[in-house]
């Protein structure tokens, strides 16, 4: 049935739109130190090659504030050091030996309003690609009832199905901003 196969690839979609915030989410910086903060940074290793930092060493969190970035191959310090610095995130990286070690400098109450600031920012991009979704699905089945493929009343529930998940695929956003607002805040 054609409606089933609408409701549950809308579904699909908004799932990966939260998962996508989701993990937006874990690259801002709250007063804890993460791996996601540094783990995508492109570094320029093996001859001009561009690989993620997390493809190059393992990255751990010791202590609350800090990161520790062990290499695989340890002539890729220096590169990995270089790429640290021009993503310009507020840290400075320092090599000793053959790691790298970061020590998160704390949060001004400015730095954290800036970080929640860009997290509503996703948040509301996320809101918009759900009602991209819901409204696409829709579209697709008033092309079918055009078409005669489905009837009106599968029309009119399929909208109202398209709504409750649309609802509920932004509460649950609204949620994970929630959340990360608090992770954010908290000094």
């Amino acid at each position: 049935m054609p409606v089933d196969d609408a409701l549950l690839t809308a579904e699909e979609k908004m799932q990966k739109t939260e998962e996508v915030v989701q993990h937006e989410f874990s690259s801002v910086r709250t007063g804890k130190a993460s791996p996601a903060l540094v783990e995508n940074i492109l570094v320029e290793a093996y001859e001009g090659s561009q690989m993620r930092l997390r493809e190059l060493a393992a990255i751990t969190t010791p202590e609350t504030r800090m990161l520790v970035i062990q290499p695989w191959d340890a002539s890729t310090v220096h590169p990995i050091d270089k790429a640290i610095q021009a993503a310009n995130l507020g840290f400075n990286p320092s090599i000793d030996g053959k790691i790298i070690r970061i020590t998160l400098p704390e949060l001004s109450k400015e730095r954290r309003q800036e970080f929640v600031k860009t997290v509503k920012k996703m948040t509301e991009d996320a809101r918009v690609a759900i009602r991209h979704v819901r409204r696409d699905t829709l579209q697709g089945l008033k092309d079918e009832r055009k078409k005669g493929d489905i009837t009106e009343d599968d029309l009119s529930f399929a909208e109202k199905e398209v709504q409750k998940l649309t609802d509920d695929f932004i509460k649950k956003i609204d949620a994970h901003l929630a959340h990360k607002e608090d992770e954010i805040m908290k000094v």
